[in-house]
């Protein structure tokens, strides 16, 4: 069941990880060897949290990667399902789908 309205990662980078540990953002951008827009950016929503930060958040903070990217698919999807309405797709199958 997915999550009604989650929070953008970057808001749990902020909250979870910088905050607690009392890290300015150039602090912590230095720290994750990215720069400070780049950091600046995911925790005040403006980008999402590629594979590859995923790794430097799991490096830096502990949190494994798999749920960095988890977190940001959820994020992702809501907003996308939000918008589902106005795909413009055609069905292409017909009758119930096959289990996996």
């Amino acid at each position: 069941m997915r999550m009604h309205n989650p929070p953008h990662p970057g808001e749990l980078v902020r909250e979870e990880c910088l905050t607690p540990l009392g890290l300015s953002v150039t602090a912590a951008a230095r720290a994750l060897g990215v720069t400070r827009k780049a950091l600046s950016e995911l925790i005040n929503g403006h980008s999402g949290i590629s594979p590859e930060m995923a790794i430097r958040l799991f490096k830096a903070f502990g949190s494994e990667p798999e749920t960095w990217l988890g977190m940001q698919m959820e994020y992702d999807l809501w907003h996308a399902s939000r918008r589902a309405s106005r795909f413009k797709v055609k069905k292409l199958y017909s009758g119930e789908r096959k289990a996996a």
